[in-house]
């Protein structure tokens, strides 16, 4: 599969997603003079795009053969994602705006380049169009004639309704897994709600690691670098990714395994000290439970049997 990431289109529709309609044409010249004026650097922190999260999301339809973001990567709002991105392996393709702002630029690039790559590449079966623009259903509605699948996602809200038609399945990026979700305030609420601790809707996954942060004497900004928690949430993720496709509630071990190596190819349950995955899943005991009869592991998360 390959996935292809209008990444102006995302930052852009998040922003406005969280401070409101219009608020990044309004901050545009502020970003762009000064990124570090404390207020707009809280406002960006704030509207932040977590990119592991839609990679994690697309590799659960199956192997990533390419990946690739389009942007303009020397504008303050975008030179910050540059390492996470390459962290991940996506390609990042340069686009030059001609003038102040170019509009199309992402979109016929990424379009040109997505079907180029169709026809060179015979086992591509999924293609992922990470944007909301009407302008790509020309390109979803071509991708799905040459017999792809194709998977869009999109900022809630931002995104058109005819792109959501044009995909064979679409996703909010705001409903992923492991995405925090920042609620807009109304203005009527602000004096009201002074704390800016974000609004979770999608909370299990954050929650749980935050449990196991503290069930190890840990806070969360030591979390994010401890290996044992990072693992448990790699977990999490991939267990609730593989529920979107399976709505039981148990999952084969193995498929569970195979989800967590897409997101993480390091991932080694012998590394980290463990025989197998079994004996891996049975030391996460407090977030997953396991039921083992005769050859079968199955595994789900522990809220499930709630």
């Amino acid at each position: 599969m390959a996935v292809y990431l209008d990444f102006d289109n995302i930052v852009l529709s998040r922003y406005d997603g969280v401070h409101g309609r219009n608020s990044y044409a309004r901050d545009r010249q502020r970003i762009a003079e000064n990124p570090g004026d404390p207020e707009i650097a809280a406002r960006l922190r704030a509207a932040v795009v977590d990119v592991g999260a839609i990679i994690d999301y697309a590799s659960s339809f199956g192997t990533l053969v390419l990946t690739r973001a389009y942007a303009d990567w020397s504008a303050p709002v975008n030179s910050e994602y540059r390492s996470q991105l390459v962290a991940r392996a996506v390609d990042l393709v340069q686009l030059f705006p001609a003038a102040a702002y170019a509009k199309n630029g992402a979109d016929i690039r990424l379009a040109v380049d997505a079907v180029e790559d169709m026809f060179r590449l015979d086992d591509l079966t999924h293609v992922v169009i990470v944007a909301g623009d009407s302008d790509y259903v020309p390109l979803a509605q071509r991708c799905k004639r040459l017999g792809r699948y194709v998977v869009g996602i999109g900022v809630a809200g931002s995104t058109a309704k005819a792109l959501t038609a044009a995909c064979d399945e679409f996703a909010s990026y705001d409903a992923l897994p492991g995405v925090e979700t920042i609620e807009r305030e109304q203005p009527a609420k602000r004096q009201k709600r002074a704390s800016t601790e974000p609004v979770r809707r999608n909370e299990p996954v954050a929650r749980l690691i935050e449990e196991a942060a503290a069930d190890d004497g840990d806070d969360l900004a030591g979390a994010a670098d401890d290996p044992e928690i990072a693992v448990t949430g790699l977990l999490i993720r991939a267990l609730w990714l593989s529920q979107d496709k399976d709505d039981s509630g148990w999952l084969y071990s193995s498929a569970v395994k195979q989800q967590m190596r897409r997101m993480d190819s390091s991932f080694n349950e012998k590394a980290l000290g463990f025989r197998s995955f079994s004996d891996f899943l049975r030391s996460r005991s407090d977030v997953v439970e396991l039921e083992e009869s005769g050859h079968e592991r199955l595994v789900r998360l522990k809220e499930q049997s709630s």
